[in-house]
């Protein structure tokens, strides 16, 4: 028998002996007793590893997937590596929440137990709620960490794991690393592991719900920039919770602050694990995914349509253009501009005397640098940081030890940190500072189409595209990196990209970056993850990048042009991008040669 075929036996042997769940135990007897070896090797002999601050995946049987058994060892490695590491982390306790997915609850459920088992006092929620509510609710009760079991948009086959340390964002290096090696020291289910049916009689167990309910709303009511001006608000609002969390939270925050014409989307009201009305429960796809909510806000005379994804940390806007029926749903750019100016506006109407170098917006790498241009003129300070809420919810943690107040965060694919209440993405305050913008927009007779007009006026047209392919083989994917890491020799990036030449690159898969002194990047460099960054001569920028969550190959890319440049002006910058990627697509990715898969409309 060979070393791998020995493997998989031990592995084989391990899950019939630790598996409880009668289904997922039933499924590998079946395959084993079938034959089906290829699909048990690809099912057991890689492990499901930490990325994006936790765990995502299908939901299926095996050690790659998710399903009981994983829960419990993952659970179980990160109660150990809590209170091996938190000295109080057993009187701090751990907050523990789920989305409306299939199995959410349980898994929960199993993760409360592995930290029982260790005298860990567990506060779970009794219902499903937003994922902002478990970073709040660290924050509030001065928890150790935080696990939120969410595949946030993914399709319905996924579930996920997702860590908040005790500052209250998720979890980044030394961590990851660190609850990885102790689920590996974790994975025998311990005595009690699979005893959940009688968690609520635990002494250690608090129910927060309705506690971090009230408290989250108080704060969202107490950052309303004006109650009279949202209650003369002529405008009605359409919302939609895309078969996810958000309905319950988002209608009461906007009764508490007295958003009168909000229409729900009846259809996708409450949660629903089969997401049946839409093909991606993604917001972020846009008219697409936003049928139901068009076809009610024109019923309704809805002007705006608010959206949030199925664990409401994210935010889509869309706004009726010209009584036309035709809605404008905003870019997760377009939208970090507008969102990103009102948060400064009010901030200067309420606060005039202020220094303005006292305050930071925060944005990802990948996203428009909007913020660094209003940042220029108006005196605040902005900062990059790599892709991922982790990364800038941390760097902000750092900014206010140093002194200085963040005003906002974001990030391209619509996930928006309005204030510091969640050190994270939040589609609840996102939707209410929206609702209020909107507002205040409403007395001078302006759009949000026209205000971001306006914000391109002042600081300058930023024109943005970014798209993907989807990719399922990753040995494909690695050797497009690596083609473009070799395209002329050994260590040679392309010079030219169809006939606009190249003036410097960043490669942040192996830490090289030739805009910076001794080649030296100054963002954080990652073996495990691809990303390369082109800046052009004609001012554009491109970075293409592998999703950490998706099997996707992203591209960013922006064209800025100079403030006051004749609107007139815009059409050719945009035009000169598409052109730009075109030339990009057909030269680097090469999809037909890779296998590579466009995106559905």
């Amino acid at each position: 028998m060979s070393s791998q075929n020995q493997e998989l036996r031990d592995l084989i042997d391990k899950w019939l002996r630790w598996d409880q769940n009668p289904e997922t135990s039933a499924a590998i007897r079946k395959l084993l007793a079938d034959g089906e070896f290829d699909r048990l090797r690809k099912l057991m002999l890689k492990r499901m590893t930490f990325g994006t601050a936790g765990l995502r995946g299908v939901m299926a049987e095996g050690f790659a997937c998710m399903n009981d058994l994983v829960i419990i060892q993952t659970s179980q490695g990160l109660a150990k590596y809590l209170v091996e590491n938190i000295a109080d982390a057993r009187k701090m306790g751990v907050v523990i929440s789920f989305d409306g997915r299939h199995n959410s609850p349980r898994f929960a459920r199993l993760t409360a137990r592995a930290f029982l088992q260790l005298g860990v006092k567990v506060f779970l929620f009794n219902r499903v709620t937003p994922t902002p509510y478990v970073p709040f609710s660290i924050l509030h009760f001065g928890a150790a960490c935080g696990v939120m079991v969410t595949a946030s948009h993914n399709p319905k086959e996924d579930n996920g794991y997702k860590v908040f340390w005790s500052n209250g964002a998720q979890i980044i290096s030394p961590h990851d690393k660190g609850i990885q090696t102790s689920i590996e020291k974790n994975l025998e289910p311990w005595s009690q592991a699979w005893d959940v049916d009688d968690l609520r009689n635990n002494a250690l167990l608090n129910d927060p719900t309705e506690e971090i309910n009230s408290n989250y709303m108080q704060i969202i009511e107490n950052n309303i920039f004006d109650r009279d001006l949202i209650k003369r608000c002529r405008t009605a609002f359409c919302f939609t919770a895309m078969h996810g969390v958000g309905h319950r939270y988002v209608a009461e925050a906007f009764k508490r602050c007295g958003i009168a014409r909000s229409y729900p989307v009846l259809e996708q009201m409450e949660p629903d694990p089969e997401f049946p009305t839409v093909k991606f429960p993604n917001p972020e796809e846009g008219a697409s995914a936003l049928e139901l909510a068009i076809r009610t806000a024109n019923k309704n005379n809805c002007r705006i349509i608010l959206a949030n994804d199925p664990d409401a940390d994210r935010l889509a806007v869309a706004e009726l253009i010209d009584q036309s029926h035709e809605f404008r749903t905003f870019s997760g750019d377009n939208l970090g501009a507008l969102i990103g100016w009102w948060l400064w506006t009010r901030h200067r109407l309420s606060n005039p005397k202020s220094d303005p170098s006292d305050f930071v917006m925060i944005a990802s790498t990948v996203s428009s640098k909007i913020l660094r241009s209003m940042a220029k003129k108006e005196g605040f300070n902005f900062e990059e940081t790599l892709t991922g809420f982790k990364w800038m919810a941390n760097r902000g943690i750092e900014l206010e030890k140093q002194g200085k107040k963040v005003l906002f965060a974001f990030e391209e694919a619509i996930g928006y940190m309005c204030g510091t209440a969640v050190w994270d993405k939040d589609g609840v305050s996102a939707a209410l500072q929206v609702a209020n913008m909107v507002a205040y927009l409403d007395e001078q007779n302006v759009t949000l189409n026209e205000q971001l007009n306006r914000i391109f006026d002042e600081y300058g047209f930023h024109t943005t595209y970014n798209s993907y392919y989807i990719s399922h083989d990753p040995v494909a994917t690695g050797k497009m990196f690596d083609r473009i890491r070799n395209i002329d020799g050994p260590n040679t990036y392309p010079k030219k990209i169809g006939r606009f030449a190249v003036s410097g690159v960043r490669d942040l898969t192996v830490g090289f970056d030739s805009t910076q002194p001794g080649n030296k990047p100054i963002l954080p460099v990652s073996s495990s993850s691809q990303m390369i960054t082109f800046y052009m001569e004609n001012g554009a920028t491109i970075t293409i990048r592998t999703s950490g969550t998706e099997p996707k190959v992203k591209w960013y890319s922006e064209l800025i042009t100079k403030p006051g440049v004749p609107r007139s002006e815009w059409e050719s910058a945009t035009k000169e991008l598409r052109e730009l990627i075109d030339s990009m697509v057909e030269e680097l990715y090469r999809p037909s040669i890779y296998g590579f898969q466009a995106r559905s409309t």
